[in-house]
């Protein structure tokens, strides 16, 4: 029976494996997005995440917490600075993964993972997009309702020259 057999190995021991992940988590909260197989980004989600989540409150226990997860100072910092501030209202997805093709040499699926709220282009894009309709709409008019339609005067017309 595979009970409480979800996540993905990865072909590696535990150590290999933990050490893997904290890399990749490291390399993800200092550059904000990192290309890797796409395998490795969905493990490095479940991994990230977590870490993210507690970096919203401040304090010792989840700064240590972090720290044994990642072993690294300038990522914890980054993490419980930047990071957090950026974070703070959004209540979960923190990363997105968007898939790149094939890696050449042995055609792997790649994939890049990147903290969402620091990609500045689709945050530009998601705020010009306008809500469409598949209905058409009438046109307006110009003219307000309360003013009464002004008459014109008919043009006079000119004498034909013969």
């Amino acid at each position: 029976m595979r009970h409480n057999k979800k996540f993905n190995h990865l072909s590696r021991k535990k150590g290999h494996r933990e050490a893997l992940l904290s890399n990749l988590a490291i390399s993800l909260i200092i550059h904000k997005r990192i290309f890797t197989t796409l395998a490795k980004a969905k493990a490095l989600r479940v991994y990230a995440e977590p870490l993210i989540t507690r970096s919203k409150t401040d304090d010792m226990t989840n700064r240590r917490l972090v720290f044994s997860y990642l072993q690294n100072k300038e990522a914890v910092k980054e993490l419980f600075g930047v990071i957090s501030e950026k974070v703070a209202e959004r209540p979960g997805g923190y990363t997105r993964i968007l898939k790149t093709g094939h890696r050449l040499g042995d055609n792997a699926e790649m994939a890049m993972i990147e903290l969402v709220d620091f990609n500045e282009n689709m945050l530009e894009a998601a705020g010009k997009k306008e809500k469409t309709t598949r209905r058409s709409r009438r046109k307006k008019s110009a003219a307000p309702a309360t003013e009464a339609p002004v008459a014109e005067a008919p043009a006079e017309e000119a004498p034909k020259a013969e």
